[in-house]
């Protein structure tokens, strides 16, 4: 048998106190499991990402009003209500936080991730990004600009990444897979 963690544990128990206590019945739970496992999540911000690298004209629709040109896919989760996307260039690298607290765009990316709440990174990046993202692993050149976004309650930003030459033959399928989270909130490049 194998040994469950600890968070799974305490998981499983706020579940069954939430059901004992009748907030939730087990059926809506596992939908709300499933609309995060399935249709909220990065797997629609890589979509999406894909699909910019391909086709010129979604690109441009993205980069000029990015909540009207993504409206198509519908897609659950929200706090897309205002999604502004900033590419990366050979010149600029873009990288997104939320100074005040951790406002993301859930429906794109999922839920944020611990290290993007947690206030060393929401004041770090702002100060010292070049630091912090080689913290992350990842060097970006002297010569390149590092921009930094602070997403609000207002606005949430996401970052179109550069597409590796190596996907350049790829399907939009393979270029999708390829795209990773934490490239789209700039602290990674595509993998």
């Amino acid at each position: 048998m194998s040994e469950v963690s600890t968070p799974a544990l305490r998981a499983e128990a706020l579940e069954d106190l939430l059901v004992e206590q009748g907030v939730f019945a087990p059926e809506q739970l596992d939908a709300i499991i499933e609309m995060f496992n399935e249709r909220v999540g990065p797997m629609n911000g890589a979509r999406v990402v894909a699909r910019a690298w391909t086709e010129p004209d979604f690109k441009a629709r993205l980069l000029n009003d990015a909540t009207e040109a993504i409206a198509e896919y519908q897609f659950e989760g929200g706090q897309v209500d205002k999604l502004v996307v900033v590419e990366n260039t050979d010149e600029v690298h873009n990288v997104v936080v939320c100074t005040l607290c951790s406002c993301y765009p859930w429906a794109m990316l999922g839920l944020p991730p611990k290290w993007y709440k947690d206030p060393a990174y929401r004041s770090r990046i702002v100060r010292e990004p070049r630091r912090v993202l080689e913290e992350f692993g990842l060097q970006v050149a002297d010569s390149k600009k590092i921009r930094v976004w602070d997403s609000s309650a207002e606005v949430r930003y996401m970052v179109l990444p550069q597409m590796p030459e190596r996907l350049l033959t790829a399907d939009e399928t393979a270029r999708a897979a390829a795209v990773g989270r934490d490239a789209m909130i700039g602290v990674a490049l595509v993998q």
